[in-house]
């Protein structure tokens, strides 16, 4: 399975992003591999529909699950229309890695 985790940066060190649409990188997890690779949110500034293109995204790298602060409704519309799961912390002081570790601890 496949783990979408909004990052300010391209490294685990980088600090967990509140915003979906908005974040600057995507950290993709291989829960199985325990594998991250980061893509550059190419939306990240665009002057609308930033939320819709993630979204559009996430279901071309093949995710089962987003974990960000926040998603709009037409970006969650579409992420439930194609079953991913989202979930939603609201602490902007971690950091990818730490929630990567969250995550496959609980595996």
């Amino acid at each position: 399975m496949k783990t979408v985790i909004t990052s300010t940066g391209n490294n685990a060190k980088s600090n967990f992003d509140l915003r979906f649409g908005r974040a600057a990188w995507f950290c993709v997890l291989d829960e199985e591999t325990k594998k991250s690779t980061f893509y550059r949110n190419e939306q990240a500034d665009a002057t609308g529909g930033a939320g819709v293109k993630a979204a559009e995204k996430m279901v071309e790298l093949g995710v089962s699950k987003v974990v960000s602060g926040d998603f709009g409704p037409k970006a969650k519309d579409l992420l439930e229309k194609f079953n991913i799961q989202m979930v939603i912390i609201q602490d902007d002081r971690i950091t990818v890695k730490e929630i990567i570790s969250r995550i496959t601890k609980s595996k």
